[in-house]
């Protein structure tokens, strides 16, 4: 029988903390009591504006420098793409009226006419041919971004309104890419006359909103695009994001009126944000996968008996039901259910101490080996998880020492350079919904987020599903991937995210995205 401990006890022994998020997280959804129901809203002044508070930005607003879900919040408004997804994920014309292959290796796009990008500078061919030229050249080398692109040779422009794309090799997945944000089309003269450092800080789009103000680590002012393309749109005059680290800061703020809508609400604070009356809390699946990562070149996790006694020693469902309280779907690969090339064979390793302890034994680990482990220090639902998994590996032998790192420097430095320990905390976006992107980028030799991990049929099997359009043959490709990655667990699935959004009633028409990526043209306010 599966046992299950009991995090309620775990906590008034070992760490309190977990106690106290359990309790609050796991109440009983309530109504808005008669107590706040003559809340007044504390919004009386701001007109025609919006702010938002974030937790982190990502110190670069260049489209091929980041892989940050925190860059796309703000810049889906400034930038756009060839094409693009809806808020509901579904692929749609961007800049791009239409696209077809005109031969195997020949993808033709045909563009909107008459779109013009912040500065004045017009949009057409030559832009878009100087954006993929950057993007995979020798800028492009420099960032994370020319890896979801390196299936394109290079783009010719055909006339002022159509280019195409010349494939190096098949890519199926390539459109829903271009709906990424690393594919957005910046501005070639701007480029040119500034400097890609200047643009670093300044960017210039052809998107509903045009950023006017950028404070590092303080603040983003975006202000409506007079010029933009769509008729009628954006609805708002300004939109002011807030960087705000502390979740009880933001929610703080959130309260006094001081934001209006306030991303990534911790679990523990829901019941806050249900008992206001004029707030409202919004949740959303997503396709974000969570997991922890190992470094395959440290000792003892270069042994896979150990990263698997690691998997087997933590109860994944005891994370989500009594940190998260709910909010997360277990998962046996690094993706959501939302991906294609989900396994729904898998299952999550089960939790099994006593299997843990075994191949701990056979590995010849000794009991208090220390493994070292990072996590962003910014985010404080993981901090509960890392406390917890903490105590799971102590009962098997093991002690994790957690080190709360700043998240930008965890992302762009110590994991690239594999300096982030035995293991370390990592979220994926997950944003073509499809796995190629996770898979390559994860577990493809040398990638700048794989820094230790290889393997000779993972590499096969990589390089058959992006040979191939046939889709039911990518899925058998990534069938076989998947039970492979399994079996040598280069990390620890935990969950997919359910993401909370708190929102005031002064808001309307905004849908809070699945994949970060907010669209705010149609939003206003009253």
């Amino acid at each position: 029988m599966r046992k299950t401990i009991s995090f309620k006890f775990i906590s008034i022994v070992v760490i309190g903390i977990l106690l106290l998020a359990a309790c609050s997280s796991n109440s009983s959804s309530s109504s808005k009591s008669d107590d706040n129901s003559s809340e007044e809203n504390p919004v009386t002044d701001r007109g025609n504006e919006i702010v938002i508070g974030v937790g982190t930005e990502p110190q670069n607003w260049d489209p091929i420098d980041t892989f940050r879900l925190d860059w796309s919040t703000v810049m889906t408004s400034v930038y756009e793409g060839l094409v693009t997804r809806t808020v509901d994920l579904e692929i749609q014309p961007g800049l791009a009226t239409e696209w077809e292959y005109i031969d195997d290796n020949t993808l033709q796009f045909k563009l909107r006419e008459g779109v013009v990008f912040h500065d004045g500078e017009p949009f057409n061919a030559d832009a878009v041919k100087f954006t993929f030229d950057r993007l995979l050249g020798e800028e492009g080398a420099k960032g994370p971004q020319q890896a979801n692109y390196t299936s394109i040779d290079h783009v010719e422009v055909v006339d002022d309104y159509t280019v195409n794309f010349i494939m190096k090799t098949k890519d199926p997945v390539i459109i829903t890419k271009l709906a990424g944000y690393g594919a957005v089309i910046v501005p070639p003269k701007y480029i040119e006359e500034k400097g890609d450092e200047f643009f670093n800080n300044n960017p210039v789009g052809t998107g509903p909103f045009k950023l006017t103000e950028y404070e590092s680590n303080n603040k983003v002012v975006l202000e409506k695009n007079p010029d933009y393309w769509q008729a009628e749109l954006p609805k708002l005059d300004k939109v002011t994001f807030r960087i705000i680290p502390e979740s009880a800061t933001r929610l703080a703020e959130l309260q006094t009126g001081k934001i209006d809508i306030m991303k990534k609400v911790e679990v523990s604070q829901a019941e806050t944000v249900k008992d206001s009356s004029f707030l409202n809390l919004i949740e959303v699946g997503t396709p974000t996968a969570n997991a922890i990562r190992f470094d395959l070149n440290e000792k003892p996790t270069d042994d896979v008996r150990v990263r698997q006694a690691i998997n087997y020693a933590i109860d994944k469902q005891a994370l989500i039901d009594e940190i998260l309280s709910g909010y997360g779907k277990p998962i046996a690969s690094f993706q959501s259910e939302l991906s294609f090339g989900n396994n729904p064979d898998l299952e999550p390793y089960p939790y099994d101490a006593e299997k843990a302890k075994e191949l701990l034994k056979e590995a010849g680990v000794a009991e208090g080996t220390e493994l070292d482990f990072y996590i962003s220090g910014t985010d404080a639902t993981f901090k509960e998880i890392a406390q917890a998994v903490a105590f799971f590996l102590e009962q098997v032998g093991l002690k994790a020492n957690i080190n709360s790192v700043d998240s930008n420097t965890l992302g762009t430095e110590l994991v690239p350079q594999g300096n982030a320990g035995h293991m370390w905390q990592q979220g994926w976006g997950g944003w073509t919904l499809d796995f190629d992107n996770t898979a390559y980028l994860m577990y493809h030799e040398g990638e700048y987020y794989n820094p230790t991990f290889k393997d000779d049929k993972v590499e096969e099997l990589l390089t058959a599903e992006r040979t191939t359009v046939d889709q039911e043959e990518r899925e058998k490709i990534f069938m076989e991937l998947t039970e492979r990655v399994y079996e040598l667990t280069p990390e620890i699935p935990l969950y997919s995210t359910v993401d909370l959004y708190a929102v005031n009633n002064r808001v309307k028409n905004f849908q809070p995205p699945h994949d970060d990526r907010m669209f705010l043209e149609n939003v206003t306010v009253e």
